[in-house]
């Protein structure tokens, strides 16, 4: 962003600049953590996916009960309109993206269901974007993400359906402690209360064998990602079959690849779990098929832009220093 200039944010459909916005501390989304929310990203200034990504923040409203004031057709204007102004702020001739979070709270109101009232409390609605931080993760194209399976556990269904996409993060962050206290650089890999393979932390997980194809946890089981949809159908197209079954921490281990994808990163090679190398250790084939048909699918080097914004990153801190 220009030194002139500050990205917009929404409030409950109304613009306000970006440091305006914040939540109430009476806010229920704040006191109890019921938020829902959606992470979006550009290429080259256009949202990816924006009716999948809306369609699945409809489906954990209508879970958590939450009815918004407009149609989803009006939430696409909305998020449309923001993040076409702030990438202008931004600078096409930046190289740069955004990220968009669009996130939703019943508002403030009783901490408890109050028996027989009728009283309903409008819902706290917001919309903000941000840089994406390339130099935080544009390595790991080239090198890899380790990985640790930890003793915390994904929340069971049984508490809510895997297919809500909430705010509730707590064990993933324990998740993240547990596997950096045994190696530093790592994130962690998640298993249910049966001890298969669910989730990386922030990602979704996808295994590769040469015998069988790229093989992901069932859908049931886990988030629905729309980034991960996405490399399925990459995938198919690139005639890599594709299927859903568990997978024991045994086979995450033996697997030839494994794969990370997530909004920002779209695809990430894992290069080992445990400490035992994945494959030879390095980033793999299939992992670069994958990579370079989403950039082809965007019309953008996605891993290009990344080391380029990393590079100007690190250009730029050493300028700075005396």
């Amino acid at each position: 962003m220009s030194d002139t200039s500050e990205p917009w944010a929404l409030r409950n459909g109304v613009r306000i600049p970006m440091h305006e916005l914040s939540v109430p501390v009476t806010d229920r989304g704040f006191l109890l953590g019921l938020t829902v929310a959606e992470q979006l990203r550009t290429f080259r200034g256009r949202l990816f996916r924006l009716d999948q990504h809306l369609g699945r923040l409809a489906r954990s409203l209508e879970i958590v009960g939450v009815t918004l004031p407009w149609s989803s057709a009006e939430l696409s204007r909305q998020a449309s309109e923001l993040v076409a102004d702030n990438y202008r702020q931004l600078g096409p001739d930046s190289g740069g993206d955004l990220g968009l979070t669009i996130f939703v709270t019943p508002g403030e109101g009783a901490t408890t269901p109050v028996p027989g009232s009728t009283t309903t409390s409008q819902p706290f609605v917001a919309m903000h974007t941000r840089p994406l931080a390339f130099s935080t993760w544009a390595d790991l194209y080239e090198t890899g993400q380790p990985l640790r399976i930890v003793e915390t556990r994904q929340v069971p269904t049984q508490c809510w359906p895997a297919e809500l996409k909430c705010r509730s993060r707590m064990h993933y962050y324990l998740a993240d402690r547990e596997a950096q206290a045994i190696e530093p650089a790592s994130r962690a890999l998640l298993l249910d209360i049966e001890g298969r393979v669910m989730e990386a932390s922030t990602a979704n997980v996808v295994f590769y064998f040469r015998e069988e194809g790229l093989v992901c946890p069932p859908l049931e089981c886990i988030l629905p990602g729309i980034s991960v949809a996405a490399l399925q159908s990459l995938a198919e197209a690139g005639g890599i079959p594709w299927c859903h079954r568990h997978v024991t921490p045994e086979m995450a281990r033996a697997a030839d690849e494994v794969l990370l994808c997530s909004t920002s990163v779209c695809v990430l090679p894992v290069t080992s779990i445990d400490g035992k190398p994945i494959g030879d250790g390095k980033p793999g084939p299939v992992f670069a098929q994958l990579l370079d048909a989403w950039s082809q699918e965007v019309g953008l080097d996605i891993a290009g832009q990344a080391l380029a914004s990393r590079d100007a990153h690190k250009r730029g801190t050493t300028e700075a220093q005396p």
